[in-house]
């Protein structure tokens, strides 16, 4: 089997990439990604609308906040199309360089950004742009990482080694979360001032760690002529139009639920009388949760399959969720805290085997650019809508949530629905799904 990065190449003159560095590599890019979105996130929520939006009421502003963080996953799907292509045809090396320079870049310039009150309307706007570089990055980064995961696993660890992103995802929320949180302690509770600048200047730095790991990385042989279709994404459109469809609907489900967690319901619950730093303590503990259960679930679906996995998480959600807003409207911290710990536990259920459960759906030739569309493409329609939608809802009924419990768990099991209609391939081995068992 080969370690290297592309379908199909072999690296004659280095060794292959370790479980160790295999890890790292894929955690690590995808930690900083959902670093750079949860603390944009958080921003929005907490900071953004005094400093970009000042002139709106503070629920219009924290909407308007929202839809600019939502704005980044607008070109998330063209990103996963466009580097995704180069990912198939060129190889995942040089793509996965450029999706963390692009990243971190990106995030170490919001945090140079002046105000509303400094440049007046190009700071809304200089945001907004800002925001869809990270999307643009982001749409390439998740299907490379996580096929570098994958094509490398050993057998009947697909699912295990898959999830190194997954696990990244908990580690950046951790992360993300903990740097804000120590920045609003050591500023006195001055986050709004200018000490929210510091979480992106970081974001930005961290960049030359993952940066060096992957330099590292195997050199990529081009391969030979006909090994990749000229369009990959055509390719897969033609020969596996279901599964495409079928797989945006999981991620459409999927990140539905996980930017209402991580998004929604930060703001939700200081509008409701926990403070901020009681709210991104709820966030700490529910990303601990996230990185602790995400590799068991993959670990189950290596043993009992993929789908009961996806699809008895999306079932767990439901009920979790439809008891959420009862259990924190009491304002008991305690109870609070239970519940993002749980929801941070459960969220990682489906999470866990996603990378390998998508990735088995299509061969190698046009695995990268298969994935990457079609998870990015429910992103965008799931998680780049789902804090906005949520507070509109919100603000439609008069602060009663039930319409946000709806909405979430209509998405929760069109999820489910569709992880049940993909095949199962857990137990195939690659070289049978690469050639289109």
């Amino acid at each position: 089997m080969s370690h290297d990065l592309r379908p199909g190449a072999v690296s004659k003159t280095r060794p292959p990439v370790s479980a160790a560095r295999t890890f790292f590599i894929s955690c690590f890019g995808t930690a900083l990604e959902f670093y750079d979105f949860t603390i944009y996130g958080l921003a929005a929520a907490l900071v953004f609308p005094k400093l970009f939006f000042p002139e709106l009421d503070a629920l219009t502003g924290t909407l308007v906040a929202f839809a600019s963080f939502g704005a980044g996953f607008l070109a998330r799907p063209l990103g996963g199309i466009v580097l995704g292509h180069f990912g198939d045809r060129a190889g995942r090396r040089n793509v996965l360089i450029l999706t963390l320079l692009v990243m971190g870049g990106s995030t170490f310039l919001i945090g140079c950004l002046p105000g509303a009150d400094t440049i007046g309307a190009a700071a809304p706007l200089l945001l907004i742009l800002l925001r869809l570089l990270q999307g643009f990055s982001a749409g390439g980064e998740w299907g490379g990482a996580a096929l570098l995961g994958i094509e490398s696993a050993p057998a009947g660890k697909r699912g295990l080694w898959g999830s190194f992103t997954s696990m990244g995802i908990g580690i950046g929320v951790l992360l993300g979360s903990g740097v804000f949180s120590l920045t609003d302690v050591l500023s006195g509770g001055q986050i709004t001032g200018f000490a929210w600048r510091v979480p992106f200047w970081i974001g930005g730095l961290l960049v030359l760690v993952g940066l060096f790991a992957r330099l590292k990385l195997p050199e990529e042989e081009r391969p030979a002529g006909g090994e990749a279709p000229r369009v990959p994404l055509l390719a897969a459109l033609k020969s596996r139009p279901r599964e495409i469809l079928l797989s945006i609907g999981v991620s459409y489900g999927y990140n539905t639920f996980t930017y209402i967690a991580t998004v929604f319901l930060m703001s939700y619950v200081v509008q409701h009388g926990y403070t901020e730093s009681e709210s991104i303590t709820f966030q700490l503990w529910g990303a601990v949760a996230s990185v602790i259960a995400a590799p068991l679930a993959a670990m189950l679906s290596d043993r009992i399959g993929r789908k009961p996995v996806m699809v008895g998480g999306a079932a767990m959600l439901i009920a979790y969720f439809i008891a959420f807003f009862p259990a924190i409207e009491g304002h008991i911290g305690w109870l609070a805290l239970l519940m993002f710990t749980l929801g941070g536990a459960l969220n990682t259920v489906p999470q866990g085997p996603l990378p390998a459960f998508l990735g088995e759906q299509f061969p190698a030739s046009s695995r990268y650019s298969a994935i990457s569309a079609s998870y990015q493409i429910g992103s965008a329609l799931g998680g780049g809508t789902a804090a906005t939608v949520a507070t509109a809802l919100l603000i439609a009924g008069n602060g009663d949530p039930t319409g946000v419990v709806v909405y979430t768990v209509s998405a929760l099991a069109v999820m489910g629905l569709c992880s049940w209609g993909l095949r199962e391939n857990s137990r195939l081995p690659m070289d049978k799904i690469d050639a289109g068992a």
